[in-house]
């Protein structure tokens, strides 16, 4: 089918999605973390961290164990999601991140299919949920007015870079009744509005987003979970280092500074251990959604996804912060579950973010929007077949480029002149780089070459 074929075909269906739904459409809630590394799911393979409710999940459904964020940051990785679009297309590679979301959006289509669309938590791109898509808001968190108290994290720093964020209706005024600002039990409020949410009568499928803000720093203690981590006894990352042997883009960046330099153990444990009962704090908010589900007979006929906007280093590498290529941070937990996704079932086929989209253009059979640039994960699950994409590629401003390609994988640093290249069967931790070995150097090219033509395509100005 040629391109401009798909484009009236997609024209044409848009026009007529008002048509009935199956009686038997699933409901859909996704279920977004912020920051969360793909190491921090006990079902996964962490012995340490306690989600029971995600492991539930893992469980009753299926798993892709190569999921990555192609551009690790908050903004644009959101972006990609809402609008299955690289950032060259969204407009949010470089700064200021202001991204483009002209074409259809995901919650958009999914009204047009019609489901009913609400946004619970976390907005973090520009406009506000009714603009993009969302009928409903509740529990919403973005910014605002200034809160009255300073705040501190759980080592008494001062939080800074979070005042402005409040809860606050759809229009931009505020519940001052939900207080101000980031506050331990955050992800209870989103918890207790998507509940609400499923709780109501509803005369028609839902698809309902659940933007966590955990666990984002600051890592604020919650309720409950003191104690229930000791840092003494927390294990450092395998590729835990003082400090990154080179400026990577980002070294002295807001996310780089929160910790000393270089790293020390102790401080990392003590950090560990509090980003792990903020994911488990989550994890409960998450098991009385589930909760909710199983008690108003809902189960049966929803999808659940659940994924995060991008991992974090957190003392990788001698890094903090999330702007970056390697694999604690481009791999993002995701996870599926509900009627057609295979139970107990992991799959190791690369893929995007913004391969949600069109995989649920799929669930819902809608023409296939030819402005998405992902690619359905239905087939993977069907088992139709087994990869989706030869490589994956990253990039992170005009810092970093990156492409994984069967067990290979190159980091370009084009503004320090620096390669690194990691055979991630040998080395999965990315410890030793092999492109300082004249041997590997056809290697490096041939990455090198494949990235670069996929980047010249898809509107990277830095491709040669």
């Amino acid at each position: 089918m040629s391109f401009t074929f798909r484009i009236f075909v997609f024209t044409l269906s848009f026009l007529c999605l008002h048509a009935v739904l199956k009686a038997d459409s699933p409901n859909v809630i996704f279920l977004l973390s912020d920051d969360q590394r793909p190491d921090t799911i006990a079902a996964l393979g962490n012995p340490v961290i306690q989600t029971p409710h995600l492991d539930r999940l893992v469980r009753e459904g299926s798993t892709f164990t190569q999921a990555t964020c192609a551009n690790p940051l908050c903004v644009p990785s959101r972006a990609e999601l809402l609008s299955g679009q690289t950032g060259f297309r969204n407009g949010v590679y470089q700064t200021p991140l202001r991204p483009d979301l002209g074409h259809t959006t995901w919650p958009q289509a999914m009204q047009a299919a019609g489901y009913n669309t609400c946004h619970v938590g976390k907005w973090m791109v520009s406009g506000r949920p009714s603009s993009r898509g969302y009928i409903h808001s509740l529990g919403l968190f973005s910014s605002g007015s200034r809160p009255e108290k300073t705040q501190y994290d759980f080592a008494g720093r001062e939080v800074t870079g979070y005042r402005g964020w409040v809860f606050q209706t759809d229009d931009g005024k505020r519940f001052p009744e939900q207080g101000v600002g980031l506050t331990p039990d955050i992800e209870r409020k989103f918890a207790d509005a998507a509940i609400a949410f499923i709780k109501r009568d509803h005369s028609k499928p839902y698809f309902l987003h659940v933007n966590f803000t955990a666990p984002h720093d600051p890592l604020l203690m919650p309720p409950g979970w003191e104690g229930i981590y000791n840092p003494k006894r927390m294990p450092l990352p395998k590729n835990f280092k003082t400090q990154h042997p080179f400026d990577h883009g980002n070294l002295k960046g807001r996310d780089e500074l929160l910790n000393t330099f270089p790293r020390r153990k102790k401080d990392i444990k003590r950090d560990l251990a509090t980003y792990y009962a903020v994911i488990s704090h989550m994890d409960q908010q998450i098991g009385r959604i589930l909760k909710a589900l199983d008690e108003t007979n809902q189960t049966k006929n929803t999808i659940i996804v659940f994924s995060s906007d991008h991992g974090l280093a957190l003392g990788s590498h001698g890094l903090m912060g999330k702007q970056n290529m390697y694999e604690h941070t481009i791999n993002v937990p995701l996870i599926f579950r509900g009627p057609g996704i295979p139970q107990g079932r992991t799959f190791a086929a690369q893929c995007y973010l913004r391969d949600l989209y069109p995989t649920f253009m799929d669930i819902t059979q809608q023409e296939f929007n030819p402005s998405i640039e992902g690619t359905s994960l239905m087939p993977v699950m069907r088992d139709e077949i087994d990869v989706l994409y030869p490589f994956i590629i990253g990039y992170f401003r005009d810092c970093q480029r990156m492409i994984r390609m069967q067990n290979w994988k190159l980091i370009d640093y084009p503004q320090v002149k620096r390669v690194q290249l990691f055979h991630l069967g040998n080395d999965p931790h990315e410890l030793k780089n092999l492109a300082e070995q004249d041997k590997f150097t056809p290697i490096v090219e041939q990455l090198r070459q494949e990235m670069n033509t996929w980047l010249l395509n898809h509107g990277d100005p830095l491709a040669q």
